[in-house]
């Protein structure tokens, strides 16, 4: 029926070229019509050709239900699938799309955001010249998920009613009535009994540790009604995994590594989630909640920049304390000029570039991953050579 439909409004000369056997290459160009993504919200673009109306009714239907992008590659006799988290929730069965998006698995930045602070933990925690627990970084990359996704599902129904009042988060399943507040609800509890599933393969240590961060998770979407720093609360939530990583990889915490840690995360998140407030702050301003983008508003930069010094403040501590080496702090180094970069370009008055600045931090991350992992691996090296002067003495 739909090609039906497009070939009926086709002009003449491209019924030719389809006729002709370029029908792949004409109905790809059809359907590729120029959407604009700013932080999860799409506009249509300005279409210039006269058979903008055609395209527009083309692309409307698959941009809601898209399946795996082919496109056409004659020349190789073959197509490519173009795989992202978006195209995967959308060819999801319809039934199920709603509690994808609920709990953001077509957006997994937040996932990421969460999952790097347990990143670094646990390859801190490693042995000197060993690489990190693989077993142990899917298990928190799992519980990640699951508590984002639970996260999210505890903000959506704390904010049903501000959401229908903004244009970027109307078309969340709660606030447009997809999911009613008591489906959520017994959506949340599998999410959670998940996550306890996930927490009860830990040590005994680690269970009560990880335990004590659901009081944050349910509170955190409140903070935004009740003071200007909700970024702060979200921060000592997300970092939790600071503390969680190397409790389950050790059976305890080393504070003098973890505390460093976890207050370097929280300022992380001060930085970032301030940058993402941004896109918002219009829309806060008239449904009346509260973040750090307003209250710091045009000392914004200066206010990032002391975040950044305190930041990094931590990181070396950290690594002074697990006696990290060369690698590390030579990553260390390279994320500074990063945050200094994505500090000193921001334009806080243009929604889309707060978004690449917020993304970006996913890199940031696992930039400081890489160098812990590398720096722990050096550790074995240069005990060598330690053992080696001492012989030689």
């Amino acid at each position: 029926m739909l090609a039906a439909k497009l070939t009926s409004q086709l002009p003449l000369d491209t019924l030719r070229r389809i006729h002709h056997g370029t029908s792949y290459r004409c109905l790809y160009t059809l359907s590729n019509v120029s959407l604009h993504t700013e932080g999860g919200r799409t506009r249509d673009a300005s279409l210039l050709s006269d058979s903008s109306a055609l395209r527009r009714g083309f692309y409307s239907q698959s941009a809601f239900r898209p399946t795996f992008r082919l496109r056409d590659t004659q020349q190789y006799g073959r197509r490519s699938i173009s795989l992202s988290a978006a195209t995967i929730v959308n060819s999801a069965p319809r039934p199920i799309q709603p509690y994808l998006r609920l709990m953001r698995l077509d957006k997994p930045i937040g996932t990421w955001l969460l999952y790097l602070p347990c990143a670094w933990s646990i390859a801190l925690a490693a042995d000197p010249g060993h690489l990190p627990h693989l077993g142990i970084l899917t298990l928190f990359g799992t519980g990640a998920l699951l508590m984002r996704g639970a996260g999210c599902t505890i903000n959506d129904m704390w904010d049903e009613d501000f959401d229908k009042k903004v244009s970027r988060t109307a078309t969340r399943p709660i606030a447009s009535g997809e999911i009613s507040q008591r489906q959520a609800l017994v959506f949340l509890g599998g999410q959670l009994s998940l996550a306890l599933c996930v927490l009860s393969c830990l040590n005994y240590y680690s269970i009560a540790l990880g335990a004590a961060s659901l009081s944050l998770v349910i509170s955190y979407p409140l903070m935004k009604r009740i003071t200007y720093w909700p970024q702060f609360v979200l921060g000592l939530t997300f970092n939790w995994g600071a503390l969680l990583g190397w409790s389950a990889v050790k059976g305890f915490c080393d504070w003098s590594v973890c505390l460093p840690l976890y207050f370097s995360g929280v300022m992380w998140t001060l930085i970032y989630d301030t940058i993402y407030a941004h896109q918002d702050k219009d829309d806060d301003v008239k449904i009346g909640v509260k973040s750090t983008a307003l209250r710091f508003q045009e000392q914004t930069k200066p206010w990032l920049s002391g975040f950044t010094v305190a930041m990094l403040s931590g990181l070396v501590v950290a690594g002074v304390n697990a006696e990290q080496t060369l690698p590390y702090y030579a990553v260390l180094s390279t994320v500074a000029v990063h945050l200094t970069h994505q500090i000193y370009t921001l334009d806080i008055h243009k929604p889309e570039d707060c978004w690449k600045k917020f993304v970006s931090n996913r890199n940031l991350g696992l930039l400081l991953f890489l160098g812990i992992v590398a720096g722990n691996l050096w550790k074995e090296r240069r005990e060598n050579l330690l053992q080696n002067e001492e012989e030689v003495r």
